[in-house]
């Protein structure tokens, strides 16, 4: 089982950070094995940040080479996506929408299909945006054909959209409860979707 978390913040060690790391802490005291991968380093090393459709249909060219282009073949072997982002504006960081949008040949080449994604959200208040972020992630998701789970799980309740928490994400006890739920959700779907990633 291999699972990849993507910190959408640009911030490497903030509480998006805090809150992806808790979860793939609990997916590798479940067997899996995980990588973080920080979306705003990657994206910094872009010659253009965002998608200009320079070529229809898309050829990668304007991420060959690049640590992107090494982030999409990483995502191509998960099992398993954790995506997060701090809320602005009420939706996703310009860093990870800006990746998203760069998947053009990734979802073409069907390369998250099948993948199981889940979902973390951080914001400055409760109720501060956190499940209108998770649901814009939700749309980049789908898009991309992957399977959707949220932040229950069967010991403990059926759970919400994600994890959502507000910062200091690791002075959110509730945040960091669901984030271990969410973890324990994901391995299980995961696992019982694995033989539809190997067609």
């Amino acid at each position: 089982m291999y699972i990849v978390g993507l910190n959408g913040s640009p911030n490497a060690d903030g509480n998006t950070a805090f809150l992806v790391k808790k979860v793939l802490e609990e997916c590798e005291t479940r067997g899996a094995k995980t990588i973080l991968l920080n979306v705003g380093k990657i994206m910094q090393e872009q010659k253009c940040g965002f998608c200009t459709v320079c070529s229809n249909p898309c050829t990668g060219n304007c991420y060959k080479g690049t640590k992107l282009e090494e982030a999409f073949e990483i995502l191509r072997n998960a099992d398993g996506v954790v995506v997060a982002s701090p809320v602005y504006f009420g939706s996703v960081s310009a860093q990870l929408k800006a990746m998203f949008d760069k998947t053009r040949k990734v979802r073409s080449n069907k390369g998250l299909y099948n993948k199981v994604g889940l979902c973390v959200a951080v914001g400055a208040s409760q109720y501060g945006g956190e499940e209108t972020t998770i649901k814009a992630m939700h749309d980049m998701m789908l898009v991309n054909g992957m399977i959707i789970v949220g932040d229950g799980y069967i010991d403990d309740n059926c759970g919400h959209h994600g994890v959502c928490a507000t910062r200091p994400s690791k002075d959110d006890e509730q945040a960091v409860k669901r984030a271990v739920m969410s973890a324990k959700r994901l391995i299980e779907v995961c696992k019982a979707t694995e033989i539809i990633r190997q067609s």
